[in-house]
């Protein structure tokens, strides 16, 4: 997946701007109570206000629960349940027509898709702890570590589409290698960078889109992925490290440079630091660039 906008059509094509599922009457009201009214979504991944061409991959798979609006959302029993929504290069398809029926919802969507959920308010998720690997489902391991939530509440039954914004429940931290004064040669482009002593994790409050650091979770080591010459980043569980430990730690060339120091990776924020290298490698300095909320 190529994070940009999702647009989800459940049954029918896009038209002119305006499109039904139903085939049915020319009066929308009357088909929603009939429930004929097709369900119609899109969705804007942060810093995006407007769909425009999804960059989405085929077989990336959102999940998709609504229920009503004076009932609270379970595992099972709402409108609908999980509802597995599959990209086909064109269209988001689910396995059934899904339709409108009057009255009141909320509307969940969450990325990448879980086909087991054993929680609503505590799903287990756990972030990769090789995020330059590819995994099993074909995504890199920063992909899948990437979780993805959207919600509207108090939405009406309508033949219109319901646009839904998407925002990064977990931190991301990015890391620059830059030479320092004492620093012999260039940067090599090809370097392993590791983020230590981090929770990987995570339980998920699907009807609010919150991740907790798991309370008895074990503190691992992640690869950081490589996202340009002398950049690395990575997924990280919202936490509070509060004693100086080793965190960021450098290999280049059989050479180890470690970072130790306190953080605090906050839910929804970019975390930006500079690695600052220099001859000797236990003087390692950082310098932290900024925070973004509502990366790309």
């Amino acid at each position: 997946m190529k994070l940009n906008i999702i647009s989800i059509a459940c049954g029918a094509m896009l038209a002119a701007g305006a499109w039904s599922c139903s085939g049915g009457s020319m009066d929308p009201e009357s088909d929603i109570e009939a429930g004929k009214t097709a369900m119609s979504f899109s969705f804007s991944l942060p810093s995006q206000s407007r769909a425009t061409d999804t960059s989405f991959e085929k077989g990336d798979a959102v999940g998709l629960y609504i229920s009503k609006t004076d009932k609270p959302l379970e595992i099972a029993g709402n409108t609908i349940n999980n509802e597995r929504l599959v990209y086909d290069d064109l269209l988001w398809n689910s396995s059934r027509p899904l339709y409108w029926d009057v009255g009141q919802y909320n509307i969940y969507a969450y990325y990448p898709y879980i086909q087991e959920i054993n929680s609503i308010t505590d799903l287990s998720f756990e972030v990769s702890t090789n995020q330059e690997q590819t995994t099993s489902a074909g995504m890199s391991g920063y992909e899948a570590s990437d979780f993805l939530f959207g919600m509207a509440r108090n939405m009406s039954a309508t033949s219109r589409t319901v646009n839904l914004q998407f925002s990064h429940i977990m931190s991301k931290l990015t890391i620059r290698l830059v030479k320092g004064e004492d620093f012999e040669g260039e940067i090599p482009e090809k370097a392993t960078v590791y983020i230590h002593n981090t929770v990987t994790e995570a339980t998920i409050d699907l009807s609010a889109g919150v991740a907790t650091k798991a309370p008895r979770g074990e503190r691992k080591t992640l690869v950081a992925r490589q996202t340009g010459p002398t950049t690395y980043t990575a997924i990280i569980v919202p936490q509070r490290l509060d004693n100086r430990v080793p965190l960021i730690e450098v290999v280049m060339n059989g050479v180890s440079f470690l970072y130790e120091s306190k953080f605090q990776f906050k839910p929804g924020v970019h975390h930006l630091v500079s690695l600052v290298v220099d001859k000797n490698p236990e003087q390692v300095k950082i310098e932290i660039g900024g925070e973004i909320a509502g990366w790309n």
